[in-house]
């Protein structure tokens, strides 16, 4: 993780940020599918059956990024002895559970 002007980033591997790109994809791709189901007058139970299809694959891709945020980011920082590593760390917990 490298800090500019106070605003942290991260640089990823290539097949990592490879594989979250993908997973990005494929929810945007599903977002336009139940937009379609929509204009299209689809049966309630069909869109929202499609919109907890996304909700999974959002909730997947959190999981994966939290995961790698973890061992990489969080562990250097405090392996630096950066302090609010931590508090970080939790205050995004927070709002992945909200």
């Amino acid at each position: 993780m490298q800090s500019c002007c106070n605003h942290k980033k991260t640089i990823r591997d290539a097949e990592e940020q490879k594989q979250l790109i993908h997973r990005l994809n494929r929810i945007e791709g599903q977002i336009r599918g139940i937009r379609k189901m929509l204009e299209n007058d689809a049966y309630c139970t069909d869109i929202l059956t499609q919109s907890a299809a996304v909700n999974a694959a959002v909730n997947a891709f959190n999981k994966e990024l939290l995961a790698s945020h973890i061992r990489g980011c969080v562990v250097r920082e405090i392996q630096s002895g950066e302090d609010g590593a931590v508090e970080e760390l939790v205050a995004a917990l927070q709002k992945l559970m909200r």
